[in-house]
């Protein structure tokens, strides 16, 4: 991308994952005016200007990044912004919010005039304090080329996946499905030779220089788990969430779901009995030492 020179910059959301993306963005030398239903006070990294509302954000940002929980917040944010563009020309939604969802907030936002750029994050709420996440976004090449530079401070990876709203949430969904078998195998392996009088570090080393290993063997487990922590900074219900967009998705599309539907029941069925957690815990909910 040809990096361009924008303005001042929006930030909506400063949860767990907007917080230390949008101080990076303000480290770097943007402009930023921010807001947060939950308190922006509080929340707002230093040296950000902070705004009473979305209007007012939408009001003084030319581009306006949204980190939000869910779709239907999202839907309520861009209906907002939509109805008070002021000076905004575009939104980049970094929330994870399904392929319907997408499609809805780019038609919203279309009617103003305003370009959406699907824009989910991976990472964790490490990666997003360390600017090491990564973004994969669907849209319009050259509106995003004038935040390439935005991009770079929060992301270490960078991937334009497609032109139309919905496939970066496709990717970032068909990731954390992974991520999310990875985490339910990895359990049951390790419970089994545990079960068979092994020790957890022990089988860890083993997997994780042989064809068995993964992204929870060779850091969720040996991090989080076998220490006791089980602190990843990413909910169980988020998880559980993101399973639940995937096998609607999958069920539009008339893909394969033998296994998906499986991963998805699992991990609601966790988030049931274990409200508030760590998705790492679901090592506990599989295992029964919860």
């Amino acid at each position: 991308m040809a990096s361009q020179k924008i303005g001042t910059l929006g930030f909506i959301g400063l949860g767990r994952m907007g917080g230390p993306m949008s101080a990076n963005l303000v480290d770097a030398g943007f402009n930023l005016s921010v807001f947060d239903a939950a308190g922006t006070a509080e929340r707002a990294p230093a040296g950000a200007a902070v705004a009473g509302s979305v209007a007012e954000v939408s009001g003084t940002a030319e581009a306006i990044f949204l980190s939000l929980p869910d779709g239907a917040i999202v839907a309520e944010v861009v209906a907002e912004i939509a109805s008070n563009p002021g000076a905004a020309s575009s939104v980049v939604d970094l929330s994870t919010i399904g392929i319907e969802a997408a499609g809805a907030a780019q038609a919203t936002l279309a009617k103003a005039g305003i370009a959406y750029i699907d824009a989910p994050v991976s990472g964790g709420a490490k990666g997003a304090a360390a600017g090491t996440l990564t973004i994969m976004w669907a849209g319009p090449e050259e509106v995003a080329a004038a935040l390439e530079r935005a991009f770079d401070v929060m992301a270490k990876n960078v991937f334009w996946v497609g032109g139309k709203p919905g496939q970066g949430q496709a990717v970032k969904l068909l990731n954390n499905f992974l991520s999310a078998v990875a985490m339910t195998a990895t359990s049951e392996a390790v419970a089994f030779g545990i079960a068979q009088g092994l020790e957890m570090k022990t089988i860890l080393e083993v997997i994780n220089v042989s064809t068995g290993q993964n992204t929870a063997s060779r850091d969720k487990f040996p991090e989080r788990i076998l220490t006791g922590t089980y602190d990843a900074g990413f909910a169980t219900a988020l998880l559980a969430k993101d399973l639940r967009l995937y096998l609607e998705s999958v069920a539009r599309a008339d893909a394969p779901a033998e296994i998906g539907a499986v991963v998805e029941r699992l991990w609601r069925e966790a988030d049931k009995a274990m409200p508030g957690s760590d998705f790492t815990r679901i090592y506990e909910f599989i295992s029964g030492e919860g």
